[in-house]
C-alpha cells in the first residue's frame, strides 16, 4: 500500500526567524493520524533566517538527526560539542539519558534550511553521544547511499534503532528502485525537486509511506533529493 503525505497537508510554525513544517504531531501541532510511523517520530523542513535560531533546550531517549540542505548550522551542546554544520552534512545526537544543545544560523545574509528527524531507540536511557559526517556527490548521486543505521553500515551514522536510512541526489530522467524485505515498511522524502512514481508525482515536502510493497520504483522529473527510511516492525 502506498500513501501520500502531501507537503501541504503537514503541520506549520512560523515565527519572525522560523518556517517550519512537520510532518508529525510537534510541539502546538497535534495530529492523531499523524503522530508517528514506526519508530520515525519527526520529520521537522525547517528555514531559520540569519540571526534566527534554538537556544539551549533539553532532550533526552531520542536519536536525533540534523541535515543540512543549504545554508550553515551552528551547534553547541552540553557534551562539549561545538561546530558549524554546512550544506550536505550530517549530524546526530542519542540524547540517551539526557542532554541540553543549541542550533543558530551561522550566517549573516543567508537562511538556513535544514531538516531535522528523530527517531524512537530501541532502548532508554543510553549514554549520549555525538556523530558528524558527510557524503560525498560521488556516493549520491544517482544512487542509494546508507547514511545512518542500526548497525553503521557501510561507514553510516550509528542510531540505535532498526532502520535504514537512505539518501540520493538524482539526475533529471534518473529511475532507481528500492526493494523492501517482507514485514518492513518505508517512508519517502523529497526534500528537494519532484519525483514520478507509478500512481503519481511526488515535489518538494511530500512523503510516500510504503507498507506491504516488495519493491519501490520511480523516476526524477528534475533535480532531485530524497531520503528513504526502510523501517523495521
Amino acid at each position: 500500500m502506498l500513501t501520500v503525505r502531501h507537503s501541504h497537508a503537514r503541520g506549520k510554525t512560523r515565527t519572525g526567524w522560523l518556517d517550519s513544517r512537520h510532518a508529525f504531531s510537534f510541539g502546538d501541532y497535534l495530529d492523531p493520524n499523524h503522530h508517528h510511523f514506526r519508530s520515525l517520530r519527526v520529520i521537522n523542513d525547517d528555514r531559520i533566517a540569519p540571526g534566527g535560531g534554538f537556544g539551549m533546550h533539553p532532550h533526552r531517549d531520542m536519536e536525533i538527526l540534523t541535515y543540512v540542505l543549504s545554508g550553515s548550522l551552528q551547534h553547541r551542546d552540553s557534551m562539549g560539542h561545538g561546530s558549524i554544520i554546512t550544506a550536505g552534512q550530517w549530524q546526530k545526537m542519542s540524547a540517551g539519558t539526557g542532554l541540553y544543545h543549541s542550533e543558530f544560523n551561522a550566517a549573516k545574509n543567508e537562511p538556513v534550511h535544514l531538516l531535522q528527524i528523530w527517531i524512537i531507540p530501541n532502548q532508554r536511557g543510553l549514554q549520549p553521544s555525538y556523530q558528524e559526517a558527510e557524503f560525498t556527490q560521488m556516493e549520491t548521486r544517482d544512487r542509494w547511499r546508507v547514511v545512518a543505521s542500526g548497525d553503521a553500515r557501510q561507514g553510516s551514522i550509528l542510531i540505535h534503532q532498526d532502520v535504514i536510512l537512505s539518501v540520493a541526489k538524482l539526475s533529471p530522467g534518473r529511475h532507481l528502485h528500492y526493494d523492501f524485505a517482507a514485514t518492513r515498511a518505508g517512508w519517502l522524502q523529497v526534500a528537494t525537486g519532484a519525483i514520478q512514481y507509478e500512481e503519481g508525482t511526488l515535489r518538494e515536502g511530500d512523503a510516500l509511506l510504503i507498507e506491504d510493497e516488495p519493491r519501490l520504483e520511480f523516476t526524477a522529473i528534475r533535480e532531485s533529493e530524497v531520503l528513504l527510511f526502510d523501517l523495521g516492525a
